[in-house]
């Protein structure tokens, strides 16, 4: 992309007008606490038209200083709509600290023209703006870019051929593969997949009607994920979403329906500065982690924060840290502002003992040590000397599917929850480490070596790591889920990924590992029929065995840290 010559001397004269932000924001901002002084006070320009590349109208705000000088600018990119919570925490909270904040509604939402699809316009709807915003009278030719979720994914489109005027982006909690946000190797995210139908549907349309919409899909959630079959159940609860079939009915990543759905590529090569945000419970985690690995293997400056946070939480309980971390990266490198920058590239807060801890890397290579299944119920470090003899199974009848506590989720049912009655059920295994005498720490990818057979040939694995303390609460760390075809009743090995962790395990507490058959609505249930499950009426109960020689993979590392409250969802 072709940038003009941006000199404040030959741009036209630009009369700011009057107007304030709406009654609603500034009362929302009124209320947070812990934030940076406001540095100027903020105006606005409502409902301005940028002509998309096709000339479909994008409604856009635009918020901005009241103060002279030439600030750089934001751009922010939604499918939620421009008022309430986006309106205080990206266009009033940033036009006060310095910087034109240009809010726009995604097409097809909030106004703007032509119809949404999740991945096939945001590229050059993204361009189109910046060719709006350099006949702008008030752009000074510095360009930024923030936002969580889905606003991710409208940077990693505009990153993938980054105008030079680009010269930072923020990704909190963000997006930039829809497929890997609907399934988990094959296994649909059924959970999900509905409430990012209500967002998309309903968000952008105010609060009102997404807390309608919401409620209605609650109130009949237990009746849409146990219907038989499943295709097209969520049609008594969510309306207006035309792509939400498609994207439940095509599990496999290499489907031609998903031709250029992942913007993973952005991240490879890309010399644009990049603040990445998550936490350990949100549901886009993994994603974060690998553009993390793409940013630095393409040797990008990149900077790594990741909370006690969900998905949802990270921007409502971590907003003060998250809008700090986001402000300093962008006054850095939009304004050469450096004294807020931390010194080291990675901050994490580890779980366990409430603490964050300063790294220069994310993992630091640590090595993993591996935690083996033992009769009995047990879990120890020594190798099975029979390792591929049975050591127990499990039931798991997809009519009364094991169900789904905490975790990585959207709603809010996620983040670290006690597992004890889960637990107690008969479908779920547990291996239990001895009492610690000394704390464990955890630091990197974890992930379980399976050796499982199953009498149908058709199963799921869901795996968990879960930290118990002293009066036996046994509270989930990180997990994962594997579909598995096996042949016949001889063990098949799998390796499941169970995201990303940071946790100590003090001293007197246990290690445990927890296998199920499933994790339901979170996932949805497999049939045991080979059936795709959202086609499925006929379910068979499967027995899964699992083999001597199973084994958690968990990494060991250490760190510099630093006491700071910190705090779960």
């Amino acid at each position: 992309m072709t940038a003009r010559t941006h000199d404040p001397a030959a741009r036209p004269a630009w009369t700011p007008p009057a107007r304030k932000p709406p009654l609603s924001s500034r009362m929302m901002r009124a209320m947070w606490r812990g934030l940076p002084a406001k540095r100027h006070d903020v105006g606005w320009e409502q409902g301005l038209v940028v002509p998309a590349a096709d000339g479909s109208p994008l409604i856009t705000d635009h918020y901005f200083p009241r103060a002279d000088g030439d600030f750089p600018t934001l751009l922010v990119r939604s499918p939620y709509g421009r008022g309430v919570p986006w309106s205080p925490m990206y266009g009033m909270l940033f036009a006060e600290q310095g910087f034109h904040v240009v809010l726009q509604s995604c097409r097809g939402t909030g106004g703007s023209g032509g119809e949404f699809h999740l991945w096939r316009n945001e590229v050059a709807d993204g361009r189109a703006t910046v060719a709006w915003l350099r006949d702008q009278p008030w752009f000074g030719g510095t360009l930024g870019t923030i936002g969580p979720s889905y606003l991710g994914y409208v940077q990693w489109a505009l990153a993938l051929d980054p105008p030079p005027e680009l010269k930072a982006m923020v990704v909190q909690v963000g997006l930039h593969d829809p497929h890997a946000l609907f399934h988990a190797d094959r296994a649909l995210k059924l959970e999900n997949a509905l409430l990012v139908g209500v967002g998309m549907a309903h968000q952008h349309r105010g609060i009102a009607p997404f807390v309608r919409a919401t409620l209605r899909l609650q109130r009949r959630m237990r009746a849409i994920v146990s219907a038989r079959p499943l295709r097209g159940a969520y049609a008594s609860a969510l309306t207006d979403v035309p792509w939400l079939d498609d994207v439940m009915t095509h599990p496999d990543a290499d489907d031609p329906y998903w031709n250029g759905a992942s913007l993973a590529r952005a991240a490879e090569g890309l010399s644009v500065p990049t603040s990445l945000i998550t936490g350990w419970h949100d549901a886009l985690a993994d994603q974060t982690f690998g553009q993390y690995a793409r940013l630095r293997r393409s040797g990008c400056e990149t900077a790594l924060l990741v909370g006690p946070w969900t998905h949802t939480s990270a921007m409502q309980q971590g907003w003060p840290e998250v809008f700090t971390e986001s402000l300093a990266w962008l006054r850095a490198h939009l304004c050469a502002e450096t004294s807020g920058l931390r010194p080291t590239g990675v901050r994490v807060h580890r779980g366990g003992e409430d603490v964050w801890q300063d790294l220069d890397e994310w993992p630091l290579s640590p090595v993993a040590t591996s935690w083996f299944a033992a009769p009995d119920g047990h879990l120890t470090r020594s190798a099975p000397t029979e390792p591929a003899a049975p050591l127990t199974s499990l039931r798991y009848d997809p009519a009364d599917p094991t169900p789904s506590i905490g975790g990585p989720l959207l709603s809010r049912t996620a983040g670290p929850r006690d597992n004890s009655a889960l637990e107690a059920r008969d479908d779920v295994l547990t291996f239990t480490g001895p009492p610690l005498a000394e704390p464990l720490d955890i630091l990197g990818p974890v992930s379980a070596r399976l050796r499982v057979s199953t009498d149908t040939g058709h199963a799921d694995v869901f795996t968990r790591l879960c930290d118990v303390d002293e009066q036996g609460r046994s509270t989930n760390v990180c997990d994962g889920l594997a579909r598995l075809e096996t042949a016949g009743r001889a063990p098949s090995e799998a390796t499941v990924a169970m995201s990303h962790t940071a946790h100590r395990f003090p001293a007197g507490h246990r290690v445990r590992w927890q296998i199920s058959g499933g994790a339901h609505p979170r996932f949805a249930r497999n049939p045991g029929t080979g059936m795709p499950p959202v086609d499925a009426v006929g379910l068979v109960p499967t027995h899964i065995t699992l083999h001597a020689g199973s084994a958690l993979a968990l990494p060991h590392g250490g760190g510099t840290s630093r006491n700071r409250g910190g705090g779960h969802d």
